[in-house]
């Protein structure tokens, strides 16, 4: 079966860009990308490509290439459905603040409508393909609920899920480590893996995709992003106890990272992990273990978490131990509120934590971030919903540079590690500060020795 429309239901962190790089590294299949959402899809059609609505170095000019050409954004989502034969669903699947597995299980609903409505729309046989995260067997209700249509059409359902780093999403897609597909080991399922093989053969090498059944397809993804958010909070868990012996975390890691066994990749000590991913997977983690009555299993995983959320009061803590233990009315500079560099996702980004406990304790807080709007500050702390948006808005003013943002303040807190800020005349900073200035360096990203011969008092994660 040769492939020549796609359809994604989705324009989001993970659909859009996929989206964008199957096109333009196949020209000959016409990839349409649906949302509900108009002001998304608008903003992905935006003749500006530098305004799309995601920000992913080199995205916009793989975008300016393909679009318009072979790829396509859209409300239609019912005419991209009916004339795809292979739909991709890449919709939200948060983490369920509701009912029964409330904080944990993934919420499923989205997942459900799609397939509701591809169900009802579909009139010739189709490929469906997971690539949200999703918990294990999932595709085994997607294909209950296709199967069941009473119209005769015949649905393969594959997993696919995505293994991308956000701000090097565009660099994972053209160089993956492996593309991995799960499918059935019927000849209908081994023909419709084949198809989406060839699909990503365009440009990735035959030896990195990896084909399973379903369910290790799913259950892959999972693990992945809990291994790798172990390995940060393992870090992390050391770097306290660095402080506390006089050890340093960053030698630390050096020394361990060149066991060949551990390898030096996710050694970084930091204020925590944010993003989509990782809180979200290790609790679905969790919760599928429970149900299957595995507590130990749930119980080690859970730590993950729970060690990254300490982390982040940690250093909101730290924070204001120093400040002499009161930062009532003092202004703390937040540098970055991204939850990671080279992009304006901010999603359980470790800045929104931090703010909400300085703001509790009457802290004024300024922030600069060179991706990330004001809007989106002020929805992120609207999210917890710890106070009013008028409180919220009072509290937190927000600056087009570093230089207005860090004028006047007490301390400097370095939430994001956006490489410019390496680059900034400290020495203008600390003269347009409050003495003694302080600086919270949650990223380690800064020249400790450089700060302190400034004037600085320097605190790192760790030493």
């Amino acid at each position: 079966m040769e492939i020549t429309k796609i359809c994604c239901i989705g324009a989001g962190y993970v659909g859009g860009p996929t989206m964008a790089v199957i096109a333009q590294k196949c020209p000959h299949i016409q990839v349409t990308v649906v949302d509900l959402n108009e002001q998304r899809i608008k903003d992905w059609n935006d003749p500006n490509t530098d305004n799309i609505p995601i920000y992913e170095p080199g995205l916009s000019e793989i975008v300016a290439e393909a679009r318009g050409r072979n790829l396509f954004f859209s409300t239609e989502v019912e005419k991209a459905i009916d004339e795809a034969q292979v739909i991709f669903i890449s919709v939200n699947t948060p983490t369920k603040t509701y009912g029964k597995g409330k904080g944990m299980a993934a919420d499923l609903k989205y997942i459900e409508l799609c397939a509701r409505q591809i169900a009802k729309v579909a009139k010739q046989n189709k490929i469906v393909v997971e690539k949200s995260t999703l918990p294990v067997r999932t595709a085994e209700a997607i294909k209950s609920i296709l199967d069941n249509t009473g119209n005769g059409v015949q649905f393969q359902i594959l997993s696919n899920p995505e293994f991308l780093a956000e701000g090097t999403a565009v660099k994972d897609l053209l160089n993956p480590d492996r593309i991995l597909i799960g499918g059935d080991s019927t000849p209908e399922g081994e023909l419709a893996i084949e198809a989406l093989v060839n699909v990503y053969a365009n440009w990735v090498t035959k030896d990195k995709i990896l084909t399973t059944n379903v369910w290790s397809s799913e259950l892959s993804k999972l693990t992945a992003n809990a291994f790798l958010a172990q390995r940060i909070s393992s870090i992390n868990a050391m770097s306290e106890l660095c402080e506390k012996t006089g050890a340093n975390v960053n030698e630390v890691a050096k020394a361990i990272g060149m066991d060949s066994r551990i390898g030096p990749k996710f050694l970084k000590a930091s204020v925590g992990f944010g993003g989509s991913c990782f809180q979200k997977d290790i609790l679905n983690l969790v919760y599928i273990a429970k149900s299957y009555g595995l507590n130990e299993v749930a119980d080690y995983w859970e730590q993950v978490i729970i060690m990254n959320d300490h982390q982040k009061r940690r250093f909101s803590n730290k924070i204001v131990q120093t400040l002499y233990n009161t930062v009532a009315d003092k202004k703390i500079a937040f540098l970055g509120w991204a939850f990671k560099k080279d992009t304006n996702d901010t999603r359980e980004s470790a800045a929104i934590y931090v703010a909400d406990d300085l703001i509790n304790e009457q802290a004024e807080i300024s922030v600069y971030d060179p991706k990330v709007s004001r809007n989106k500050m002020l929805c992120d702390l609207g999210y917890l919903e710890t106070r009013s948006e008028v409180e919220n808005a009072k509290a937190l003013t927000i600056f087009n540079n570093a230089y207005e943002a860090c004028k006047e303040s007490h301390a400097i807190a370095i939430l994001t590690e956006w490489d410019e800020f390496t680059t900034y005349d400290w020495q203008k900073i600390y003269e347009s500060m409050h003495k003694p200035a302080f600086v919270f360096d949650g990223r380690n990203i800064l020249n400790a020795k450089e700060l302190e011969s400034i004037g600085f008092i320097y605190n790192g994660i760790g030493s």
